[in-house]
């Protein structure tokens, strides 16, 4: 595994074989985020993506009162956010804010580029920034008392991070997603789970974690080969049409099923025995 996971703003542990825990450590401020900490999240994603140790990732928030309450306003004001647009020349302050955003995209996307499968558990206050960073991962649990909002516009702005672009394709309506963007309302586990923003609701956040870590588990026994190439697969193909993906699938697959995995799942299920893959 290489040097251990030391970082200022996550707690990053091996709870169980091939699965990471990686915890947003800022609970004082509701795991509320500013520069540093997506730069670090980027950082980390972008390790665990690469660390053959590592199949599965649970994601989730430190302590009982929110997975992230979302941008932290106030240091982000600190830190000049809102003076990048006081230049006198409009142009090179679009250009300056332009890049900052594409950074904070870029960090953001860090979770769906991420080779492996990424389990968000979302818990308490679940907002703005909360949504995007969902929305990037791959399954998507709660607790019954988890609030969800998207609320960049009641900070005059339309989101930017990634969910007006992801969470359309992550749920069934899109007038849903219109009402809960346009508006800002709040919005509960029940809601999220009507519309398949999350798979799976639980009462405490130690349950959702439970599962969760179960869930992993379960990944991570099968082929990282089978597993990598599906995460991959799958989030390709959802932006481009049946035909386009059924190519890439094609070319994808010929690599892929000359793999040692392909024989030993294949043996181990007609030998009723639990197949052990090598690490990727």
């Amino acid at each position: 595994m290489g040097a251990p996971y030391l970082y200022e703003y996550f707690n990053v542990t091996f709870p169980q074989e091939y699965v990471v825990h990686v915890e947003i450590n800022r609970e004082k401020k509701l795991n509320a985020f500013f520069d540093s900490m997506w730069l670090e999240l980027k950082t980390v994603f972008y390790r665990l993506s690469t660390d053959s140790s590592v199949r599965v990732i649970i994601f989730t928030g430190a302590g009982e009162r929110a997975f992230t309450a979302g941008l932290d306003v106030q240091a982000a004001s600190d830190s000049g956010v809102g003076s990048r647009t006081a230049s006198g020349d409009g142009a090179r302050a679009a250009t300056a804010l332009r890049r900052s955003i594409l950074d904070l995209q870029d960090c953001v996307s860090s979770i769906e580029k991420c080779e492996k499968p990424v389990i968000c558990i979302l818990h308490g206050f679940s907002l703005g920034l909360a949504i995007d960073l969902a929305v990037a991962a791959d399954i998507r649990l709660c607790t019954t008392s988890t609030r969800f909002a998207v609320k960049e516009v009641d900070i005059g702005a339309p989101a930017d991070a990634g969910t007006l672009s992801r969470l359309p394709k992550v749920v069934g309506s899109f007038s849903w997603v219109k009402d809960v963007c346009l508006s800002a309302r709040m919005f509960d586990a029940n809601e999220a789970l009507s519309v398949g923003l999350v798979s799976g609701v639980f009462v405490t956040k130690e349950e959702a974690f439970t599962e969760g870590l179960r869930q992993a588990g379960r990944i991570a026994r099968k082929s990282p080969i089978a597993v990598q190439g599906t995460k991959e697969l799958l989030n390709w193909s959802r932006d481009r049409t049946v035909a386009d993906g059924l190519r890439y699938t094609s070319v994808w697959n010929s690599a892929a099923a000359q793999s040692k995995d392909f024989n030993i799942a294949l043996l181990s299920g007609l030998q009723k025995r639990t197949p052990r893959f090598e690490k990727l």
